[in-house]
């Protein structure tokens, strides 16, 4: 690969007479430029090897040209030599604070500028081999975090059908609040990380339900009010199983799952957190949660149509719901009702493996907790 060179001075003679001399060897290709600040916008989108800059020109002299060019992204140790005739030690020594490596006479011998040339033509293809062979352990370092995060959502989403397997369910209930709180989320200007991070967090909001028994999980009729407080303990036990993990998406998931039933109004459980003090993924779930439960099929009830669904929310704001959150949910109720309807049937989009695929056929979910006569979840 040829030495990508950069060739500012104002004078067109001398940038010809530098470009024939610094490619006479055909191991560099130079790009002129009689305008510093043209040549600092094409640094801007490209890569170069080493700079050759006059001191003097109009717009911005050398000096100033070196320390523009040295806070350009993957510029700060290539070679830049400055041309000039004032070759006082002011001079020299404000061109190497800039960030110059050497200089070059304004009328140089010719067997001096054949030497200083090819020496910082070897110089920066030197660079430029260590620059890649950092390069390369980076680039496989971040493949292997990318890989590791996949594997990392690919686990929680597995986890979290489990659970939903073992309530009968087939997952889509899991999937839909995921997407439901990440509209949510979005919604409220939560930065794009936590977004993520709640749409891949939020299908763990029901772990608890492994420990609750499969009489009161599976039973078809309404719960008595002793099974009720035994289903109930599903979020503490939820927050227990996630709970300390040096995973942040596990880490979150464990506020989900502990808040996910918290009311605004403090009515809730397990804690009776009241607003704020509840954590905001939680709240964006609990909205997600309740609409999904409302709006599908049990075996118990019929679904309830999509605008009563939006209603009971409405009604609810401020009481049982954080009223952002019911209103971020309603301002997308065009794509809220695309889910609703079976839509955006990858279940989750990200680059990588697709997880679990099928999912889009299955069954409408039945969570144990749902089971009260109004249709609404506990509360």
């Amino acid at each position: 690969m040829l030495t990508q060179a950069l060739l500012v001075d104002d004078s067109r003679s001398v940038l010809n007479f530098l470009k024939r001399h610094i490619e006479a060897e055909g191991m560099v290709e130079a790009t002129t430029f009689l305008d510093p600040v043209e040549a600092l916008a094409c640094a801007r989108e490209r890569v170069f090897d080493l700079v050759l800059v006059d001191y003097e020109m109009p717009h911005m002299d050398g000096i100033s040209f070196i320390r523009a060019f040295r806070t350009l992204p993957g510029f700060a140790d290539i070679p830049i030599a400055m041309i000039t005739s004032r070759q006082t030690d002011d001079v020299k020594m404000e061109a190497l604070q800039a960030g110059a490596t050497d200089f070059l006479p304004k009328a140089p011998q010719s067997v001096e500028m054949t030497v200083r040339l090819r020496n910082l033509v070897r110089l920066g293809a030197a660079v430029r081999k260590q620059n890649d062979r950092a390069a390369d352990p980076a680039s496989a370092v971040a493949a292997a975090t990318r890989k590791l995060g996949e594997r990392e959502e690919e686990i929680i989403l597995r986890l979290a059908l489990a659970v939903e397997y073992r309530d009968n369910d087939t997952g889509e209930h899991t999937l839909r609040v995921a997407r439901y709180s990440r509209i949510i989320a979005e919604q409220l200007g939560l930065p794009a990380r936590l977004c993520r991070d709640i749409y891949l967090a939020a299908p763990l909001h029901d772990v608890g339900k492994v420990a609750i028994p499969d009489s009161i999980l599976l039973k078809p009729g309404k719960l008595t009010d002793d099974e009720m407080a035994v289903i109930r303990t599903h979020a503490t036990i939820g927050e227990k199983i996630l709970a300390d993990s040096s995973c942040e998406l596990i880490q979150l998931g464990a506020q989900i799952a502990a808040g996910h039933h918290e009311r605004w109004d403090g009515a809730g459980y397990p804690n009776g957190l009241r607003a704020d003090a509840i954590p905001v993924a939680a709240r964006v779930v609990a909205v997600a949660d309740v609409f999904d439960a409302l709006t599908t099929r049990r075996p118990y009830k019929e679904p309830m149509p999509l605008d009563v669904a939006r209603n009971y929310l409405v009604e609810n704001q401020g009481r049982q719901f954080d009223p952002a959150c019911v209103e971020a949910f309603l301002s997308r109720w065009d794509e809220v009702v695309e889910i609703a309807a079976g839509g955006q049937a990858t279940p989750y989009q990200k680059t990588g493996a697709t997880l679990v695929p099928g999912l889009e056929t299955a069954e409408q979910s039945c969570p144990a907790e749902d089971r009260l006569p109004e249709a609404i979840p506990a509360t």
